[in-house]
C-alpha cells in the first residue's frame, strides 16, 4: 500500500478538505507538514459540518493526526479549535493527536507585526490573513523562534527572548509601537503550556514506527502550489513551501515516504487576496461561478476571485510538485453553462508562452489564450460513476487531463464524502 501526499495545485481553496477527509477514512495516520492556521478546510460528514484551520482532517474520524515540524503553531488558536471540535462531539486525546516538539510557535508579537506591515503597505499589500504566519517563519529561519519544546523550559528562555525581542523591538519602534512586553508574553506562554505539552512528542519517531508497521500515511498540504514561496506568484505567496517535496522535510520522514502525490484541482480557478490572475472574470460569469461555488474563505470569509480553468498554471504545478494524479473538484459549478473556456497558453508582448513567467511585471501582463467547448445542460452534482455524468462533462474532464499532462484519479461532485468518482486509488497505486 502506498502513502499519499495531498497538495493543492492552484491558489488553494480547491476542495482539499473533502478529499482529505475521504482519504483519511482509509488512512492510519494524517500529517500536516506546512502552513499554519491560515488554511481552512471544511468537512461535511453526514449532517455535521466541521471547519478546521490547524488540525489535520483525520481528527474528525479518530485517525491518528499529527502536526509536523514544518507547521508554525499558534497554541491559543489550537486550543480554541480543539474546544470547538470537542463541542461537536469529536474526541481529541493523546492517542489520536500529536504535535512535533520542534514546531515553531506563532506568538502575539507575530500577529502584531503582520497587521502593522499590511496596514503600512498601501498598494503593496500582499493580502495576508493577518495571523502571524509569515513573521513566525521569518523568526524560524532567523534562528530566534520560540519552539514547542521551549514550553517545557520557560524559566530558561532569557537568551532566546533577548534575540527575539532585539529583532521585534526595532521593528515595532519603526511603526511607532512600544517594545515587546516580555513579562506578559511569558505569562501567556505559562498559561497555555500545560494544554499544549500533553500532546507533544518527537513525531518523526512515532511516524517511523507507524511506517515500519506498514500503516498508510496521508500527508495533508495547505494552501496551493501557486502560493509556494519559491514556485508561486511571488511576492503574493505564503511563507512556506507548499509543494509535495516539503512533506518529507516538514514531517521528519525521508522523501521516499511521500508516495502517490494527489493534486487537488478545481474545475475552474479561484484566488483570495492580491496577485496576478490571468483568467479572472470580473463580469456576470465570474459572479455566477462565485455564487454557485460558494466562494468565500473558510478562515477569513473573504470573497474569492473567480475565473476560467487555467491549464497552463495547473500543468506547471503538476510538474513542479511531481503530481501522480489529480482530484477534480466542483465540476457541478459548471453545470448549465452554454459554453465553457479553458486557458491553453498566454500572450506576452506578442510572444506565445506555454508557462507562467516568474517576474511580477510579466505575470501582470500575460493575456490568456482560450479554447472554447460546449457546456452541458444536465447535472453532475452527486454523480458517483462516469455513467452519471453528461457526455460533454466527460469530454471536459478528458480535455483537462490532456492539457495538464496528468491523469484524473478522482472526481468530486459535491461536498458529501461519498459523492466521488474513483478512477485510480491513490492508496493502491
Amino acid at each position: 500500500m502506498a502513502n499519499v501526499t495531498v497538495i493543492g495545485a492552484q491558489w488553494g481553496d480547491e476542495g482539499k478538505g473533502k478529499i482529505v477527509d475521504w482519504l483519511a477514512s482509509r488512512a492510519d495516520a494524517v500529517v500536516r507538514f506546512q502552513g499554519g492556521h491560515n488554511a481552512g478546510h471544511t468537512l461535511v460528514v453526514g449532517d455535521q459540518v466541521y471547519k478546521l484551520s490547524l488540525l489535520p482532517s483525520g481528527i474528525v474520524t479518530g485517525t491518528l493526526s499529527i502536526i509536523g515540524n514544518g507547521v508554525v503553531l499558534d497554541p491559543w488558536a489550537l486550543k480554541a479549535e480543539i474546544e470547538k471540535l470537542e463541542g461537536q462531539g469529536v474526541d481529541i486525546n493523546t492517542e489520536n493527536f500529536a504535535i512535533a516538539d520542534n514546531c515553531p510557535l506563532i506568538l502575539p508579537l507575530h500577529r502584531d507585526l503582520d497587521g502593522l506591515r499590511e496596514s503600512a503597505a498601501g498598494a503593496g499589500k500582499i493580502g495576508t490573513t493577518g495571523r502571524g504566519i509569515g513573521p513566525a517563519y521569518e523568526d524560524k529561519v532567523g534562528r530566534r523562534a520560540i519552539r514547542v519544546c521551549d514550553l517545557a523550559h520557560l524559566d530558561a528562555l532569557d537568551a532566546q527572548l533577548d534575540r527575539l525581542c532585539a529583532h521585534h523591538d526595532a521593528l515595532r519602534a519603526g511603526f511607532g509601537q512600544p517594545p515587546v512586553d516580555r513579562a506578559a508574553l511569558l505569562d501567556d506562554l505559562r498559561g497555555i503550556a500545560p494544554f499544549v505539552l500533553q500532546f507533544v512528542q518527537p513525531v518523526w519517531k512515532r511516524l517511523k514506527k507507524v511506517r515500519k508497521a506498514g500503516a498508510r500515511i496521508l500527508f495533508e498540504g495547505a494552501q496551493g502550489v501557486l502560493l509556494d514561496v519559491d514556485h508561486g506568484t511571488y511576492p503574493f505567496v505564503t511563507s512556506s513551501n507548499t509543494v509535495s517535496g516539503s512533506a518529507a522535510a516538514g514531517s521528519g520522514l525521508g522523501p521516499n515516504a511521500v508516495g502517490f502525490v494527489l493534486g487537488i484541482v478545481k474545475a475552474y480557478t479561484t484566488r483570495v487576496g492580491s496577485g496576478p490572475f490571468p483568467t479572472e472574470l470580473e463580469d456576470e460569469t465570474g459572479q455566477r461561478l462565485g455564487e454557485r461555488g460558494h466562494e468565500f474563505g473558510t478562515v477569513t470569509g473573504r470573497k474569492r476571485r473567480c475565473g476560467w480553468f487555467d491549464a497552463v498554471l495547473v500543468r506547471q504545478s503538476c510538474a513542479i510538485s511531481g503530481v501522480t494524479g489529480i482530484a477534480l473538484t466542483k465540476l457541478d459549478v459548471l453545470d448549465g453553462f452554454e459554453k465553457v473556456r479553458i486557458c491553453t497558453g498566454y500572450r506576452l508582448r506578442g510572444k506565445v508562452l506555454d508557462y507562467f513567467p516568474s517576474h511580477a511585471a510579466d505575470q501582470a501582463e500575460v493575456e490568456p489564450i482560450y479554447e472554447e467547448m460546449d457546456g452541458w445542460s444536465g447535472t453532475t452534482a452527486g454523480a458517483r460513476s462516469w455513467a452519471d455524468l453528461p457526455a460533454q462533462a466527460i469530454k471536459y474532464i478528458q480535455r483537462v487531463q490532456e492539457l495538464i499532462e496528468t491523469p484524473v484519479a478522482l472526481v468530486s461532485t459535491s461536498p458529501e464524502r461519498e459523492d466521488t468518482i474513483l478512477v485510480r486509488d491513490p492508496f493502491v497505486d
